[in-house]
């Protein structure tokens, strides 16, 4: 007798509504990280650092887009350990971010996001 995928499943296993939002979290971090490729070099950028370059916003802007990465992490039953070290992950960034010239810099080598769906 063969079971039925309920019964097969064990509680690790993650359903199909997290399994989604994994791969909306993976394609947000995506675009904010590496969407761009730099031409000539293996190197990648994304939304996060030109955002950065926005005075007086652009890396709130960026921070909000990020925090939605934390926010739904929590909602899928990450630990909150885990949910602290994204959440640090993110308030360097942007703070970081804020220095002019330095923090456009980090942006690019940083890559908070990455690092936050890593520990996702």
């Amino acid at each position: 007798m063969s079971r039925s995928p309920i019964q097969n499943s064990s509680p690790n296993t993650p359903s199909q509504s997290h399994v989604a939002s994994l791969r909306r979290l993976r394609r947000i971090s995506h675009l904010l990280d590496n969407a761009i490729p730099i031409p000539g070099t293996k190197y990648r950028i994304g939304l996060d650092p030109i955002l950065g370059l926005i005075p007086g916003g652009g890396d709130l802007i960026s921070s909000i887009f990020a925090g939605y990465v934390v926010f739904k992490s929590a909602q899928m039953g990450v630990p909150q350990e885990t949910l602290v070290k994204m959440a640090a992950n993110i308030v360097f960034d942007t703070v970081a971010g804020t220095v002019p010239v330095a923090g456009d810099l980090l942006d690019v080598a940083w890559k908070a996001n990455v690092k936050n769906i890593e520990l996702l």
